[in-house]
């Protein structure tokens, strides 16, 4: 008797071990909260790692225009080849060749090896183009291969042409075998002299099939995406190590051919990763981020200069009596986007095509400035922006940092200036990101917005990897939680070559036929595709979720699809069992389907790679409710996103 006591009291101690285990999160749709915007989560474009030329803007030809400080950088001439600028094609982009064909039997031509190489795809077709003329007006011959990496040509096609006055001629030039680091030749056959500008090469198939398009892989993956705001050109390229080396809008559109090329800031910026072939053709312009930016449906979030170059790089900046024609540049920036075709930036967006406005709703004045100088050159901008376009929000920064001397003196002049956002920065350790996903519960309700514009969690070895999603993923309940104060965020940077970057990590890595979706990627993707319509309380035992056990957590209520939505990380290692429990339903649940999205590893330092893309990528299931709750199983170094049709 005594025995069977103690194995009943065992018993009990057992049961007793797996009720305190269990933990029941408490999910109130009584208390709907706070909106959470449409355009809530998005992405961040600066061209960095080859991002835009070698990356997201198609053209496969490097210097295309012969414009960079070293005119042949990226082309092998053979024979004889000049480069002249007399009575040139393109005022903007001067500098063209002459090829002279003197019947010597190496020939005479030009190669080009692109970014790290060129990728061609079996049976795909490619646009070749250039502008020529024939010095004589006579008839001259062209030859255009695709070469591998063997040397062995893959491809060809022929172009002929005449007359002394500058045309352009393009063919189409189908690949016979897939290569990943291919160049592109091109021979003179006919005697003689002949001059040539802008040669540029496109996949047949780009984005929509546009030409000067974009790459399709990579515009697909921000598409699946699904962002609310897109956030462009920079960064840093905004500022420039130098004032003429920022990015300037207006040298972005109008025709590709004669868009002046500029230098990019990052090509010497990291000493370990130099690139001095990296400059930016100014192909992908502000036309092409707007037209992309309503192609994903989010929002243009463009960024100007405000008269300082980078103060990590420089202290050049315009006096601040001197500012008018950076702050004319935001006014005209926002009469390109949404001017009528009468006015003259809106004609010009009518000329490239698109006579309707894209709807510009917000504009950023500098990138990550800080100190009394950006203040005082912010003012005016401010000024003027209030009184010609009040409908327009204005984003200011609170400088590189999420605190610090700078963090602190910046938001109070925020607050002052009554900017609509303030725009912080957060590049920290996966820790940081864990232990300040209650960094806004306790933020001024009334002051201006945030925007979450650059974060990235930056483990040791700086990869992404699991342990660095699910950091994001935990700080972002914080986020969500807390909608009325955080309106934006994006993860920075976008885009990376894995040949030529000098910045990780970043959200998509791509070599010249693939792409590769990090786990940071899919953290996003899930955030962006759950968005919801308000806020809802979640809780264990009336206290916020947001740390302990590894455990965070928020909710949302979609009221367009009647669904509530609840996120739920678990950072630890070890599984942890959860009840989430709904109250205040209308109509009680019995059995109901609960669609079950989840990023998981058993190994934090997980990768995925070109080799093994598919490494970490979310899984989907259901469970059925009972009793108005349903059980989850959380698994460690976990994202889920639940989601439940329900009665509103």
């Amino acid at each position: 008797i005594k025995m069977k006591k103690i194995y009943i009291l065992l018993l009990l101690l057992a049961g007793h071990t797996l009720i305190k285990a269990q933990k029941t999160f408490v999910v109130d749709l009584g208390k709907s909260g706070a909106e959470i915007r449409p355009e809530m989560y998005g992405v961040f474009f600066e061209d960095i790692n080859f991002g835009a030329d070698g990356g997201l803007y198609a053209e496969l030809i490097k210097n295309r225009s012969f414009e960079f400080d070293q005119p042949l950088v990226g082309w092998i001439p053979f024979g004889e080849v000049n480069v002249l600028n007399e009575d040139p094609c393109f005022d903007r982009n001067p500098h063209y060749v002459r090829l002279n064909e003197k019947g010597l039997r190496r020939g005479t031509g030009l190669e080009n090896t692109g970014f790290t190489g060129i990728g061609f795809k079996q049976n795909d077709r490619y646009r070749f183009s250039f502008y020529a003329r024939s010095p004589n007006g006579g008839e001259k011959k062209f030859r255009i291969e695709l070469i591998n990496e063997a040397n062995n040509p893959i491809g060809k096609g022929e172009l002929y042409i005449s007359g002394s006055g500058w045309k352009k001629y393009e063919c189409l030039i189908k690949a016979a075998e897939t290569c990943a680091k291919g160049k592109i030749r091109l021979v003179l056959e006919s005697a003689g002299e002949a001059d040539l500008d802008h040669l540029s090469l496109f996949p047949a198939e780009t984005w929509k099939n546009r030409e000067n398009g974009l790459r399709k892989d990579l515009v697909e993956a921000l598409y699946d995406l699904k962002p609310g705001v897109f956030r462009f050109p920079g960064g840093c390229i905004i500022e420039g190590n130098t004032l003429e080396t920022r990015y300037q809008w207006k040298n972005s559109v109008g025709p590709a051919e004669n868009r002046p090329i500029n230098e990019n800031r990052w090509n010497y910026t990291f000493k370990h990763r130099f690139f001095p072939d990296y400059y930016q053709s100014y192909g992908l312009g502000f036309y092409e981020f707007f037209l992309l930016s309503e192609d994903l449906g989010a929002e243009p979030l463009p960024v100007v200069s405000c008269g300082l170059a980078c103060q990590y790089e420089s202290t050049e900046c315009v006096p601040v009596a001197d500012l008018e024609p950076y702050i004319q540049d935001a006014l005209d920036l926002i009469e390109f986007a949404n001017g009528t075709t009468d006015t003259k930036w809106g004609k010009v967006r009518a000329e490239m095509g698109h006579p309707q406005p894209f709807n510009l709703k917000m504009i950023a004045i500098g990138n990550e400035q800080w100190g009394e100088g950006y203040v005082e050159r912010l003012i005016p901008f401010v000024k003027a922006l209030r009184k010609q376009h009040p409908e327009i929000k204005i984003v200011g920064s609170a400088g590189p940092t999420p605190d610090g001397e700078n963090f602190d003196y910046l938001w109070p002049k925020m607050k002052e200036l009554k900017v609509d956002l303030v725009d912080e920065h957060y590049y920290r350790s996966p820790e940081w990101f864990l232990e300040n996903a209650g960094r806004y519960d306790h933020y001024d309700r009334n002051g201006p917005k945030v925007f979450a514009g650059e974060y990235a969690a930056h483990p040791k070895n700086r990869d992404n990897n699991v342990a660095s999603a699910i950091a994001e993923a935990a700080f972002m309940t914080g986020l969500e939680r807390n909608a009325d104060v955080v309106h934006l965020a994006t993860y920075a940077p976008l885009f990376a070559h894995v040949d030529a970057w000098q910045w990780k990590p970043d959200m998509i890595w791509f070599d010249n036929l693939n792409v590769v979706r990090t786990p940071n990627y899919y953290v996003q993707q899930m955030y962006a595709r759950n968005v919801g319509t308000n806020t809802l309380p979640v809780t264990e035992e009336g206290n916020v979720i947001s740390g302990k056990d590894g455990l965070y957590a928020s909710a949302c209520l979609d009221k367009v699809h009647s669904e509530i939505i609840v996120k739920i990380v678990n950072a630890a290692a070890e599984v942890q069992d959860i009840y989430i429990s709904l109250k205040g339903l209308k109509k009680p649940i019995k059995e109901a389907p609960v669609q079950i999205t989840c990023l998981h590893s058993n190994v934090p330092e997980a990768v995925n790679t070109v080799a093994a893309p598919n490494t970490v990528i979310p899984t989907h299931s259901s469970v059925q409710t009972s009793e108005n709750g349903f059980q989850l199983k959380v698994e460690g170094n976990a994202f889920y996103v639940c989601k439940l049709k329900i009665q509103l």
